[in-house]
């Protein structure tokens, strides 16, 4: 998907929602249970009840990789019926890969030819040849490690050296000389309030992928004072504040009605934008 296709869908669906799948079966309604693949039965139901309310799904891999090679047939059949049913969303594998040059070849490999997914957030650790190998790909989006919503993100995040750079203003900053605001997003946690401010005068064309918003306590209006830019220029996360609104035979119905109210309110900030 390219940023002129994510932008449009923004404008069409009045939304910048991101639905995170960050599905584990300890907490999936006992419903789905009976069936042959309870994860991806869980995940359809979602799917199939948010997708008019969002732009994009961000199953996290964390959730499926725990479960061995069955975790990860539901992965991969999430993504293909995304791909097949709903191919105008955004699939974002959320695996935070980056490793040695050929290292990451692999990896890129594995996440843009094999699943073939939109996007894939990427850590910045080792520098750029940890990071450009998954640039190559036309039309698929890296989303390097920014400033995140965790607590621990101020232990080295907001580090300073000698000129008073904090470290996640050179990831913004360095990182900009491998790729353009074309393939390449970042994370910037919602519980950063303010800082967004910050992360604009750095990076204020580039798209941001903001988890934090809901169950981490992230605003959303402050997220969108602070860091929507002229183009929207958000994906806005929510995991379980959707996924697991409910645990009963209506969880997806009640997923979908909490998937609505998010946005609903996010088409109150595009206009407040004059978006």
């Amino acid at each position: 998907m390219t940023r002129q296709e994510l932008i449009e869908q923004i404008r069409l669906k009045r939304s910048f929602l991101c639905v995170g799948l960050d599905t584990d079966p300890k907490k999936i309604p006992q419903c789905v249970f009976d069936l042959h693949d309870p994860v991806f039965e869980f995940n359809k139901a979602i799917i199939d009840a948010t997708a008019p309310y969002c732009v994009a799904y961000k199953p996290n891999l964390a959730f499926y990789e725990a479960y061995g090679l069955k975790g990860m047939e539901s992965f991969v059949k999430t993504v293909r019926y995304l791909q097949e049913k709903h191919p105008h969303h955004l699939i974002i594998a959320d695996a935070k890969r980056g490793d040695i040059g050929n290292t990451s070849e692999m990896y890129a490999r594995t996440f843009f030819e094999e699943y073939n997914v939109d996007a894939l957030t990427v850590a910045p650790y080792m520098g750029e040849d940890s990071v450009t190998p998954f640039l190559k790909y036309e039309g698929k989006w890296v989303i390097v490690l920014a400033l995140t919503s965790n607590k621990g993100s101020h232990d080295l995040q907001l580090t300073q050296d000698a000129d008073g750079e904090r470290l996640f203003e050179k990831v913004l900053r360095v990182s900009q000389q491998w790729g353009t605001d074309e393939n390449m997003m970042f994370v910037v946690g919602a519980t950063q309030g303010r800082m967004f401010e910050d992360v604009r005068r750095v990076a204020p064309h580039h798209f941001l992928l903001v988890p934090g918003v809901g169950a981490q306590g992230g605003s959303l209006e402050e997220v969108c004072r602070y860091g929507m830019n002229e183009e929207c220029g958000l994906l806005v996360n929510s995991s379980r504040g959707i996924i697991f609104a409910s645990q009963d035979d209506h969880f997806a119905e009640i997923a979908g009605n909490k998937a609505r109210e998010l946005q609903q309110q996010m088409d109150e900030e595009l206009r407040k934008h004059q978006l």
